[in-house]
């Protein structure tokens, strides 16, 4: 069985777990080659480290029954992705609207402003470009396939 292979299983039955809670949502699976599976939840009202135990007890249970990775020897991390990564999803993109983002374009500079909406297709960003009384608010439209990573920014 491919890594590929493995990480759709993994992802099948975070699916198949998270059914009963329509709050949390998959972010990413991967598996790294000492069969270190990490399993990375998000939460449109904020992650608990409670949800986070129970769905690694319960996937843990199901991945051995399952027999998916050979000899039951892996280990499994279940987390919220941390505040320095990026955002995967388009949900991940609604649940931040309001906040401020550095976006990396494919092509074309940086972009660090206020997240204002999140469509299937691209996000908007409010920019604030000069300083003092020439200061001025721009909206840029900004497409996914456009985008090489999105990080959320902590502002102090």
């Amino acid at each position: 069985m491919t890594k590929e292979t493995q990480i759709q299983a993994v992802e099948a039955l975070v699916s198949s777990l998270l059914t009963e809670d329509q709050d949390y949502f998959l972010v990413e699976v991967s598996i790294k080659p000492v069969n270190n599976i990490k399993v990375y939840l998000d939460a449109d009202s904020g992650v608990i480290i409670e949800k986070c135990v129970s769905l690694n007890r319960k996937l843990y249970r199901a991945i051995v029954e399952s027999e998916l990775l050979p000899d039951g020897e892996f280990s499994l991390e279940v987390s919220s992705p941390g505040v320095d990564e990026p955002l995967r999803s388009i949900r991940q993109y609604r649940k931040n609207i309001g906040r401020h983002v550095e976006v990396v374009q494919t092509e074309g500079p940086a972009l660090t402003g206020k997240l204002t909406d999140a469509t299937e297709d691209a996000i908007t960003l409010e920019v604030e470009e000069g300083k003092g009384k020439k200061k001025t608010i721009a909206t840029h439209v900004v497409l996914y396939t456009n985008i090489k990573t999105t990080v959320v920014q902590i502002v102090f």
